[in-house]
């Protein structure tokens, strides 16, 4: 599977994680908060930025009733309907392009989910390195097409999916000319839970799609996505707020900047630590072999004196001889006067 090149960053096996902060409608309505999170988002180590590009007649119809309302108690936005909703976490068509220009100017990565065929037009005239698609819109089979046809990689997310639902976006991507994909496994409950994010599905998706894989993480915290590293996630994507005191649609399951800092370190160390399979000593562990155990003299003994595991011990440091040797030594007697603290040797009975 080769490499996927996203502007300045490379997605592969051999690469640290692509991490992403997504913006979503944090942005509370104000353009200078937008600048803000992007400038936040930079100076955390996020890689990318990520919009959403929609308008609420693009998403929905404004209608109340029925799935047009929401009616969950445990829903962060019960009682809105869609229509309201997307109007207050919309980021306006107009402020994209200025966003855009401060990403550039800061040198972070800026892109977007286009929930619609027009907003993949205006993307691509914005000069969007790669397209995203959400967990929702998985199933638009013409904005699937509509994506692929724009030749750039495309990181899909897979929530409320059936297996054989997320194979005919995977295909419909691919039948239409889409060569860099990648997948990222995510549940779409807001906030979800450590016990419903299932990440042992990442190897998994990734040997059955054979497409580079990551983690859209909607749980509280960072365990979840550093763990993912270890499974193979080599993108990350989470949802990013300036503070969750101060409110905005997403914010309840988004990270603040110190811990979406801690996130890109800690992913970063998680990948790192991968290694290889490795047995035997390595190079960072060759001082420490003075630290392993070995046959000591503990106390004072005179030439023909019998060795007891009283005047011979098995301690630290490892210079004597080796403890596999320690029990066919009781009993044996010395062949010379040996001092409290002498590394023991084979010279040293008989």
């Amino acid at each position: 599977m080769e490499d996927i090149q996203i502007a300045n960053r490379i997605i592969g096996d051999n690469h640290p994680p692509f991490v992403i902060a997504e913006m979503s409608g944090n942005h509370n309505r104000s353009i200078d908060r937008a600048f803000a999170i992007v400038k936040a988002a930079k100076e955390a180590g996020a890689h990318a930025i990520k919009l959403q590009t929609y308008t609420p007649d693009t998403m929905t119809i404004d209608h109340r009733g029925g799935l047009f309302e929401i009616k969950d108690e445990n829903s962060l936005w019960k009682g809105r309907n869609l229509y309201e909703l997307y109007q207050e976490a919309m980021t306006p068509y107009e402020w994209h392009k200025p966003i855009f220009d401060y990403a550039k100017e800061l040198g972070i990565i800026c892109f977007s989910t286009p929930f619609d065929e027009h907003a993949v037009d205006m993307l691509d005239e914005l000069g969007v390195p790669c397209h995203k698609v959400a967990s929702f819109e998985n199933n638009d089979h013409p904005l699937l097409r509509k994506i692929a046809k724009s030749n750039k990689p495309v990181i899909m997310s897979s929530g409320v999916s059936t297996l054989a639902g997320l194979d005919e976006g995977v295909s419909v991507l691919r039948d239409n000319g889409c060569k860099d994909l990648v997948l990222l496994k995510c549940t779409s409950s807001y906030p979800s839970s450590p016990e419903n994010t299932n990440l042992a599905t990442i190897p998994h998706m990734k040997q059955l799609f054979n497409c580079h894989v990551g983690l859209s993480d909607h749980t509280m915290g960072v365990g979840a996505a550093v763990a993912s590293v270890a499974l193979g996630a080599r993108v990350i994507e989470k949802h990013f707020c300036l503070s969750r005191a101060e409110g905005g649609v997403d914010s309840a399951f988004s990270l603040e900047p110190d811990e979406f800092k801690s996130l890109v370190i800690e992913a970063e160390r998680a990948f790192l630590a991968i290694g290889n399979i490795q047995y035997g000593i390595q190079n960072a562990e060759r001082k420490s072999l003075n630290f392993k155990r070995s046959v000591y003299v503990v106390k004072d003994i005179a030439a023909g004196e019998i060795f007891t595991k009283e005047n011979i011990r098995i301690i630290r440091p490892g210079d004597g001889l080796h403890p596999k040797f320690y029990e066919q030594l009781i009993g044996s007697k010395s062949n010379r006067n040996l001092k409290r603290g002498e590394p023991f040797t084979w010279d040293n009975s008989y």
